[in-house]
């Protein structure tokens, strides 16, 4: 599996979150920033040359493009990855701790998670991540079928079950995403998800419970899917959406009559909590 490597030189961090933003629509999947770098990851079978040309023409941008193949990927995680806490909403509980194997266990967090990364979303450093997380600290899973759309690294499967989801149904068109999620499943002793490669999301699954960590452009094409795969009343978590695109959400699932209970926000990122 080839991926593209696209390196930013770009000083502010509101730009750094503007440009993953609008790579992540268009189906970039790993980001690393290091400084006023930004470097920016997709498959070399999924890139859409035309969108990719029409975000850097408007955004005036420079980069470099280098091809990268598969290699050791924790070896790169090691050098710099960080465990993440993430706490109760208002409270100072750790909620969940989010390490690699080389970190130690933080026996405070009520649930402790290891990940290894790799180029796949999901670690906690990301504010959406970070959202779903504290977002999901509210819900009740016992009992409840969940799909996690856009698995990425597969962290929100590996949690709803820890929460007490009998069934977790994970779905990402990646297959690197795929692969990690397989791994991280593993070593977190998880056997209440199923891994599905797929661009949209499976009917007749009645789901209780959706989280979907993707981007705006992929929910608000698979709304009509999301909605045949979920049961009346289902709660559904939708991230990985910019502030200033919070009126194009906010009008496609109002279209699609499905309920917005609450919004909140972290940095230039949104979380929807919605019902059907």
């Amino acid at each position: 599996m080839e991926h593209y490597e696209f390196v930013f030189e770009l000083p502010g961090n509101e730009q750094k979150e503007i440009l993953i933003a609008r790579l992540n629509n268009i189906g970039f999947t790993g980001f690393e920033e290091d400084g006023a770098q930004l470097k920016a990851f997709i498959n070399t079978l999924y890139i859409n040359e035309l969108e990719f040309d029409n975000i850097i023409s408007i955004n005036q941008l420079k980069y470099s493009r280098s091809i990268i193949k598969e290699k050791n990927w924790n070896a790169e995680w090691e050098s710099g990855f960080e465990p993440v806490t993430i706490f109760y909403p208002g409270t100072t509980t750790p909620f969940v701790n989010l390490r690699a194997f080389f970190h130690e266990k933080n026996r405070e967090a009520v649930y402790d998670i290891e990940v290894t990364p790799k180029m796949s979303f999901g670690t906690g450093h990301h504010a959406t991540t970070h959202l779903m997380i504290e977002e999901m600290s509210q819900l009740e899973f016992a009992g409840q079928q969940v799909i996690d759309f856009g698995t990425g690294t597969g962290v929100l499967a590996i949690l709803a079950e820890k929460l007490g989801a009998p069934a977790v149904t994970a779905i990402d068109h990646d297959d690197w995403s795929i692969e990690n999620a397989k791994e991280n499943i593993s070593k977190n002793g998880c056997d209440k998800i199923s891994l599905l490669k797929a661009e949209t999301i499976t009917e007749g699954l009645m789901a209780g419970i959706l989280l979907a960590n993707i981007n705006l452009n992929i929910i608000i094409a698979c709304l009509h899917d999301i909605i045949k795969a979920c049961r009346p009343g289902a709660t559904m978590l939708f991230s990985g959406i910019m502030k200033h695109d919070e009126p194009v959400i906010k009008r496609s699932l109002e279209e699609s009559s499905i309920k917005i209970v609450e919004c909140r926000y972290r940095n230039e990122w949104l979380i929807i909590r919605a019902k059907i």
